[in-house]
């Protein structure tokens, strides 16, 4: 029951839910007692109200956001408790007392306060709001932008000058229960100088020196940055939050490109979530100041998503646009008719072109290039045989991924195994004999659409807990204490440095700021993704390697659990097709159960997987290959079927992808040529002609 109050309330836990209902009961109490009226009544619920409230702003709850949705609002909740209060006075004769009067013009005063105070705190904002945010972008060379404002001024500022009127109520209730006028006006002259004293704060930062410099100028600079600078490929990504993984996939191949990069995102948000990287990135939220963006030197644009706001950049005849996209998939995106738009179209392997042939969307083969998939090259093929067959010698035992995909937006059973089948996988693999030690890594988004599937997940997740701990008694299965303690306290280590590493660079005040100063610094940057490295490696010897493990949150990767496991269980979407990157044997879940046949017809990455039915009776066939490499009838499938999907191992996919960025650069070098001899030979012919 409280699960499903927390849902419908759209908090994220029992405490905020708890918060939550304190704070609405709070307010009727408060008018409860000032009708009474009781002072300690008034008071103790008046706490009650305030310090729900501050918890649930702290927690960022959306409840406290929706509030305001419904008339009820931050200002609106603090003028109820002042209105209360006056009521309190009234009900206890004092309304021809000095504190009435006093409490009344403090809170009109008080109120007259925060006009200036919003007024003053958009204002720095909007200033500070550039018309583009940058990284690796060398700003502080080119404009003054001056330091942010101290944090404690702007960070929920309306929330921290509204309870300043916390000094005026307190004092006003002890004026009330003394019989005394002097609390309440130390209390109330308290509040106005504290909230004058705000209000004098915020002053400086709204002129002289400390306002950036206009939209123009700060454009101005850009374009003379991208003059000097001269970039050549642009990836260019627009969309919400959580497709910032979508781009966060190509920075690494962005780093190894032979011609200079640039990456433009069209959100603020992306910017906020965006990897470290050391390509210079440009945030242009304004299409017209895109459009007005001095990119003369550009020559080919790469684009991992089909949205709206492509349009901006697609406009622009000098370069050449390719769609990459964001992964490798059966998936209707993967044929989007929207590719039409672009001059190339680039794809892992045949399976990609195929595709496109297939679905008849009007993208010509002679656009499609095969340029295989650099992300994947983290990727270790299969070493061996995992183990001896027949068991857990010395407590070895094969490793065996579980990777649902989630539920999807339209909540089809067919997306995930998780729900109609997870169950059914994780018990086998966990009374697997000989015995396998599982790796449960779901897909983040799993849950948020259907509440079942959150159910499923957590039924999993039981499952795995309960197993490993009583695996941690079995006798069969040794622990090496002094190596797992050693491993952990290097873990500590890593992790500490880390975060001196991560941290050490400060939080920016703003936007302003961290653009102003944003140009990575490249030793640390290194340093990072050595350390980084070092900790993948320590965490899977941090516990047994026979121990079950729920894996969760964006450390260890995915990637990372497919070089730990010797084979995976998953659904239809790119984690399989990333997986036989690997080679190693692999199941896909029949969720839909459309029939082996048809669901290999449909879905090319099952071709040289073992096909599960939702009661997954089908998973000795997978760990029989597992265990013995001589057990496995599909090993030259996946063979075939990954330079199908991936194309070729050599030459290496980033060497391909490079060749096919310079390839389509001479085309556009070639067009643009054309384009500007075309006057002269124009006007020649004139000449000839008279």
């Amino acid at each position: 029951m409280i699960s499903t109050a927390i849902r419908v309330a759209r908090v994220g836990s029992a405490a905020e839910l708890a918060a939550a209902v304190l704070m609405m009961a709070g307010f009727p109490a408060i008018m409860v007692a000032a009708l009474i009226p009781s002072v300690p009544a008034f008071a103790a619920a008046t706490a009650v109200t305030y310090l729900a409230d501050h918890y649930l702003h702290r927690q960022g709850s959306y409840l406290i956001n929706r509030l305001s949705k419904v008339r009820a609002g931050l200002s609106i909740r603090f003028l109820i408790r002042q209105l209360l209060l006056i009521l309190l006075l009234a009900r206890l004769d004092l309304s021809n007392n000095l504190i009435f009067y006093g409490a009344t013009a403090c809170f009109i005063a008080f109120y007259g306060l925060q006009a200036p105070h919003g007024a003053l705190v958009t204002l720095i904002r909007n200033r500070r709001r550039l018309p583009v945010a940058t990284r690796n972008v060398d700003l502080a060379s080119r404009l003054r932008i001056p330091d942010a404002p101290p944090l404690g001024l702007l960070n929920r500022s309306a929330e921290k000058m509204l309870h300043l009127d916390l000094a005026a109520v307190v004092g006003i209730l002890v004026a009330a229960a003394m019989d005394s006028a002097l609390p309440g006006f130390i209390g109330i002259g308290v509040t106005i100088v504290l909230g004058s004293l705000y209000v004098l704060a915020l002053t400086p930062y709204v002129r002289g020196k400390k306002v950036p410099p206009n939209a123009d100028k700060v454009l101005a600079r850009v374009d003379e940055w991208l003059r000097d600078y001269k970039p050549e490929t642009v990836l260019y990504f627009s969309g919400s939050k959580d497709s910032v993984y979508q781009v966060n996939m190509w920075l690494e191949t962005m780093e190894q490109l032979d011609s200079r990069p640039l990456i433009i995102l069209r959100e603020r948000v992306i910017l906020q979530n965006l990897a470290p990287t050391t390509v210079p990135v440009i945030c242009v939220p304004g299409g017209v100041h895109l459009m007005n963006m001095d990119l003369s030197t550009v020559r080919v644009a790469l684009y991992a998503a089909n949205v709206g706001k492509n349009i901006h950049l697609l406009r622009v005849p000098t370069m050449k646009h390719v769609f990459i996209g964001h992964g490798d998939s059966d998936k209707l995106a993967s044929v989007n008719p929207f590719s039409k738009a672009y001059d190339e179209v680039w794809v892992a392997g045949r399976a990609g072109r195929d595709r496109y042939a297939i679905a008849d969307v009007g993208v010509r083969d002679e656009d499609i290039v095969e340029v295989g998939r650099p992300q994947l090259a983290p990727i270790q093929k299969r070493q061996g045989t995992p183990g001896p067959r027949g068991g857990a010698a010395d407590g070895y035992c094969p490793t065996v991924l579980y990777a649902p995909t989630w539920e999807g937006w339209d909540g089809d059973p067919g997306n995930t195994s998780l729900m109609l089948a997870g169950e059914n996988i994780v018990r086998k693999l966990l009374k697997a004999d000989p015995p396998v030690r599982v790796l449960y890594k779901p897909h983040p988004f799993t849950g948020t659409v259907l509440p079942k599937a959150a159910a499923a997940h957590e039924k999993v997740t039981a499952l795995i807990v309960q197993a490993a701990a009583e695996r941690a008694t079995d006798p069969r299965f040794p622990t090496d204490a002094a190596a797992l303690a050693a491993a952990t306290a290097e873990l500590a280590r890593i992790e500490a440095r880390l975060a001196v590493l991560v941290g050490s660079g400060g939080e920016k005040g703003d936007e302003a700021e961290a653009s102003r100063d944003g140009v990575v610094d490249v030793a640390k940057y290194e340093e990072i993704a050595r350390l980084r490295g070092e900790w993948n490696d320590v965490y899977w010897r941090s516990f047994p390697q026979w121990q079950h493990r729920v894996v969760t949150g964006a450390e260890p990767r995915l990637y990372d659990c497919f070089n730990v496991s010797d084979a995976m269980v998953s659904d239809i979407s790119s984690v399989v097709s990333d997986f036989i990157a690997s080679g190693k044997p692999y199941a896909v879940t029949d969720s839909a159960e459309l029939g082996i046949e048809e669901f290999k017809r449909q879905n090319t990455a099952v071709r040289a997987a073992t096909i599960l039915s939702n009661q997954a009776t089908e998973l000795g066939e997978l760990l029989d290959a597992v265990r013995d490499p001589a057990a496995d009838p599909l090993a030259e499938d996946r063979v075939e079927l990954k330079q199908y999907l991936l194309g070729p191992d050599e030459p290496l996919s980033i060497e391909q992808f490079n060749t096919a960025v310079a390839n389509l650069a001479i085309k556009a070098e070639a067009r643009n040529v054309g384009q500007e001899s075309r006057p002269a030979a124009s006007a020649a012919e004139a000449t000839t002609k008279a």
